[in-house]
C-alpha cells in the first residue's frame, strides 16, 4: 500500500505531465523541489524512496540539521528557496547546489565575493518582485533591467534566472498574469548581450498554482503542501 505521501507524488508527477502537455513542452523539462520547511527527516525519507531528489529549504539553521541528519545520498541536491539573511550568506554558498533567491545587487556581490573566497562558482537565480509588494523582497521589474549589465561582471556567480512569488489568491488563475509577466521579462532580459548571465530558467508555481505556472512556462515548480501535507 502506498504511503500518503508517495501517493501525492505521483499525483503531482500526474499533473505536472498533464500541464506540460497541455502547454506543448516536455514535462523532463520542468524540475519537482519538494519544499520540505517543517518537514521531518522522517517525511523525507518517504520521499526520496519516492525518488524525489531535490529538497527546498526556507530556513538555513533547519536546512543543516536535515543535511546533518539525513546524510549524503545518490543524486540528492538541496535549494534555498528563503528570504537570505545577510549574515547567513556565507553558510549558504556552497552548501546549496542552487539559491533561488537572490533580491538584491548588494546580495549578489556578497555572494560573488564569499564563492570567489571558497574558489567556486554559485548557481543562483534573481528573485524579483513582481507583484510590487511592499512586504516580498526581490527586484523591481526595472531595477533587474538596470542591474543586469552589473551582474553580468560577477565570476564567480552562475545567474541561471529568475524566481517570483506572486501575490497570494485562493484562485490559482490569479497568478497567471504574474507568472506570463516573469517569463516575459526573462525572455526580454535574455535577449541582451551578456557574457556570463544565461537566463534559462524560472522558479514560480507552489502547491495550488504550480499546473499554471507549468503552462507559463515554470521550469522549477516548489511544492511542499501538496506533497507532505498541510503544516501545522
Amino acid at each position: 500500500m502506498l504511503s500518503s505521501i508517495t501517493h501525492n507524488i505521483h499525483r503531482i508527477q500526474d499533473t505536472i505531465q498533464r500541464a506540460a502537455q497541455q502547454s506543448g513542452r516536455d514535462p523532463a523539462e520542468i524540475c519537482l523541489v519538494a519544499a520540505t520547511k517543517t518537514v521531518t527527516c522522517e517525511q523525507l525519507e518517504e520521499a526520496y524512496a519516492a525518488q524525489i531528489r531535490n529538497f527546498g529549504e526556507n530556513r538555513l539553521q533547519e536546512a543543516q540539521e536535515k543535511m546533518a541528519q539525513f546524510g549524503p545520498r545518490e543524486g540528492l541536491t538541496w535549494h534555498f528557496i528563503g528570504r537570505i539573511q545577510r549574515r547567513k550568506l556565507k553558510a549558504i554558498v556552497g552548501r546549496f547546489c542552487l539559491v533561488h533567491s537572490v533580491e538584491s545587487l548588494e546580495q549578489a556581490h556578497e555572494l560573488n565575493r564569499l564563492a570567489e573566497q571558497s574558489s567556486i562558482h554559485q548557481d543562483v537565480l534573481l528573485q524579483v518582485n513582481v507583484g510590487e509588494e511592499a512586504q516580498k523582497g526581490g527586484f523591481s521589474v526595472t531595477g533587474l533591467q538596470q542591474a543586469l549589465e552589473e551582474l553580468d561582471q560577477l565570476d564567480h556567480l552562475r545567474i541561471r534566472g529568475l524566481m517570483a512569488l506572486p501575490p497570494w489568491a485562493e484562485d490559482p488563475e490569479a497568478s497567471r498574469p504574474y507568472f506570463a509577466r516573469l517569463r516575459a521579462l526573462r525572455d526580454e532580459c535574455a535577449r541582451r548581450p551578456m557574457q556570463r548571465i544565461v537566463l534559462k530558467d524560472l522558479s514560480m508555481g507552489m502547491s495550488h498554482d504550480y499546473h499554471i505556472a507549468i503552462q507559463e512556462g515554470a521550469t522549477l515548480v516548489r511544492i511542499g503542501s501538496a506533497m507532505f501535507g498541510a503544516r501545522s
